[in-house]
């Protein structure tokens, strides 16, 4: 119902200040201003950013299919196991949960989510069959959900590609500051959890997992804001995102001749579902779409805006991520809503503006957890949530921070 009343809610303000303009400003034009801007939004949800996205969609679904018969989750599964079975201390070992909340994650960090969901519902299934109190969330069972509304990836394939979709130079270009991003959000959500939890991050194998992620990670980071220039990081995030992407195609069709499978059935077969994933997203994009666009023409945006704007500059610091800001609120509530923002946002302000590239890089950087933890929890019938939504939340509020300082160092 949330994003219900937020569609709705949409429409209610923008008329409101429609009509408060009309009669204190005597702007008449604005109602004209609002519908042709409906008109306009469903034109482009359909034709400019829906049907050209279902190429892209359909190449890397069934590029990602292959990986999957190509056995990369099961060996991702393998290699992750001895971690989790750590920070997941409720969860036997040898219980099937373990296998499949590494499976899910593993989905979701190659960008398998048409893999990754039913195994994660599957894997909150088999937690529960741990559960005393049916209906309240185990610690298991909140460590799962935070982490997942974190949205650790790989590669973001929807970003990318509907950048593509809108005409950057390179969509790829987002690929390095985005893993930085949720890389950030992730490790404070598991950090927090851990905490809340009391789960020992002195563990040699916890702190050696964490250690040399973080160490990678800190590296990147040192190493491009001390010794490249902007146009040199640029240039090196282009190279090592677009050599990265061609390598893990090049390894998973190899990986899957190497086991005998038919790799162009596989393709075909992964790559129907782009067509139908496009056809899906539609009513959703194009609603919200022409929602957003009556908060935009009637103003609204517009003075919400000037406002983030205000209070950051009366704070002494650059105001040019606030634009950003409306989408970086709705990821937390609506998926599609903030993917209609950030579509928005890159067609007023040019998918290769420092704007656009930062909501590409906030889309990227965490997951929808209102809507993440009413699937999981609903579909195992747990109505107390304890503190899954405030620290969900709390990687939120991580990946949002790290997306806008990790914008300024590679593309301001």
């Amino acid at each position: 119902m949330t994003l219900t009343y937020i569609w709705a809610g949409f429409f209610i303000v923008g008329f409101l200040a429609a009509l408060a303009q009309w009669i204190f400003m005597g702007d008449a034009d604005v109602f004209k201003r609002i519908v042709d801007g409906t008109f306009e939004s469903a034109r482009v949800g359909v034709m400019e950013i829906s049907l050209p996205l279902a190429g892209v969609m359909t190449l890397w679904l069934g590029i990602l299919t292959i990986g999957e018969k190509a056995g990369a989750i099961q060996f991702v599964a393998k290699l992750i196991a001895p971690f989790f079975s750590r920070i997941f201390p409720g969860v036997p070992r040898d219980h099937p949960a373990t296998g499949l909340m590494v499976m899910n994650y593993s989905a979701n960090f190659l960008g398998l989510d048409n893999a990754a969901t039913p195994v994660g519902l599957k894997a909150m299934e088999s937690l529960q069959s741990l559960n005393p109190k049916k209906d309240e969330a185990t610690d298991a069972q909140i460590m799962f959900l935070v982490l997942q509304t974190a949205g650790l990836t790989l590669i973001p394939l929807t970003v990318m590609a509907q950048r593509a979709v809108l005409g950057a130079k390179d969509p790829s270009d987002i690929f390095i500051p985005t893993l930085i991003a949720t890389f950030a959000g992730t490790f404070v959500a598991l950090i927090a959890v851990a905490i809340k939890q009391r789960i020992n991050l002195f563990d040699t194998v916890i702190m050696a997992w964490l250690g040399t992620i973080t160490a990678i990670v800190i590296g990147i980071v040192w190493y491009f804001s001390q010794h490249l220039t902007k146009e040199e990081i640029q240039l090196v995030s282009k190279v090592a995102a677009n050599f990265i992407l061609l390598s893990v195609i090049v390894i998973f069709i190899s990986a899957a001749l190497a086991k005998k499978v038919n790799v162009y059935e596989a393709f075909v077969e992964g790559a129907k579902g782009g067509i139908q994933t496009s056809l899906t997203i539609i009513p959703y994009l194009v609603g919200m779409l022409v929602a957003i666009s009556v908060l935009r023409n009637s103003g609204v945006l517009g003075m919400m805006v000037s406002g983030m704007s205000w209070l950051v500059a009366q704070m002494g610091f650059n105001t040019d991520f606030t634009a950003a800001l409306p989408t970086a609120l709705m990821k937390s509530i609506s998926g599609s809503g903030a993917r209609a923002m950030m579509i928005d946002a890159m067609k007023t302000y040019g998918v290769d503006s420092f704007v656009g590239r930062l909501v590409s890089i906030l889309q990227g950087s965490s997951d929808t957890t209102f809507y993440i933890i009413a699937l999981y929890f609903g579909s195992v019938g747990i109505t107390k949530t304890r503190y899954a939504i405030t620290y969900g939340l709390l990687a939120d509020v991580a990946g949002v921070a790290a997306a806008i300082w990790v914008a300024y160092l590679f593309f301001h």
